[in-house]
């Protein structure tokens, strides 16, 4: 995914010549590009995160349109008390790219592990949430992004993700994209879980179930409507999200849950747990202790419905 964002981030900049990039100091060539192409509108803050948030805000203020992207956890937990008082309090539009989110730097320890960004995120009002699911996705938000009014933050994964849809999706903020429909389990997917989630329901089908999987590129706002109507029709809703339990997709979901007039679903939360991580692993091997893979998920699953 981070490939596609330095990809579309120029495209916006030659499109709008307010778009600045600011970056986190991370040690790679991508945006080497874009350097050349806009010397004045690029920013290498070095590992000072906090400073290059507000940094991003002064520049709004004057009318410019940053972008600032760096590795997830550093740009949300160690920058949060810039992005709450000067993004979140002024509504300013600056943008965060969070790179590596969840486990896709497992192997680097829990320095960069992100698996509470979207629950701090959160608590400050008026930021925009969005975690796309392939790198289609990303581009089609950031396809929205020049209009936002409010700051936003972005969790994308690192790279070599499968792209799932054929062509770019148009996607709104606020609803869900359906992936594929069906009648007996809806799997509300958040992220880079995407193709987790769809192998999950693949293996599903062939046991014979029918399971309608929706990607939730869009966590605030949330997609209320959808989240009602899956509970009212679905006997089983599961969340899978590569995020700890707290403040996540299945927060959100058993909110809307909890709201909802005589429910008819469970819900099955698939989720990074409440624990710090002290494995030396790759994410793959992160997630199978988890049990944020397919077989865990699929048979966890098939066993529910088998018995409901």
């Amino acid at each position: 995914m981070r490939n596609a964002f330095a990809k579309q981030v120029e495209i916006l900049a030659e499109k709008d010549p307010r778009v600045v990039l600011l970056m986190g100091d991370i040690g790679n060539r991508m945006f080497n590009q874009f350097q050349e192409r806009f010397p004045n509108r690029f920013f290498n803050a070095g590992i000072a995160e906090a400073n290059m948030i507000t940094m991003a805000a002064g520049m709004a203020t004057e009318g410019l349109r940053p972008y600032c992207y760096t590795i997830a956890p550093f740009v949300t937990s160690r920058a949060y008390e810039q992005i709450k008082l000067d993004l979140g309090y002024h509504h300013l539009p600056v943008v965060l790219i969070g790179t590596g989110s969840g486990l896709s730097y497992a192997s680097l320890g829990a320095t960069h592990h992100s698996l509470e960004d979207v629950g701090i995120m959160r608590t400050i009002p008026g930021m925009q949430i969005l975690s796309p699911g392939d790198s289609l996705e990303l581009e089609s938000l950031l396809d929205l992004s020049l209009s936002f009014t409010n700051p936003s933050y972005i969790r994308i994964g690192k790279k070599g993700e499968p792209t799932i849809h054929s062509e770019k999706p148009d996607l709104e903020l606020g609803r869900n994209c359906l992936i594929q429909d069906g009648s007996d389990l809806c799997i509300f997917s958040m992220g880079n879980m995407l193709p987790v989630s769809i192998q999950a329901a693949n293996h599903l089908a062939s046991k014979g179930h029918s399971v309608r999987v929706e990607s939730v590129p869009s966590l605030v706002p949330f997609d209320h409507a959808s989240t009602h109507s899956a509970i009212k029709q679905f006997k089983i809703l599961a969340t899978v999200e590569e995020h700890g339990k707290v403040g996540g997709l299945g927060d959100m979901v058993a909110s809307i849950y909890a709201e909802t007039e005589n429910p008819s679903s469970r819900i099955i939360r698939f989720d990074a747990g409440e624990e710090f991580i002290h494995l030396t692993c790759n994410q793959d091997e992160a997630r199978n202790h988890l049990g944020l893979n397919p077989e865990n998920i699929s048979s966890t699953l098939d066993k529910i419905l088998s018995n409901s």
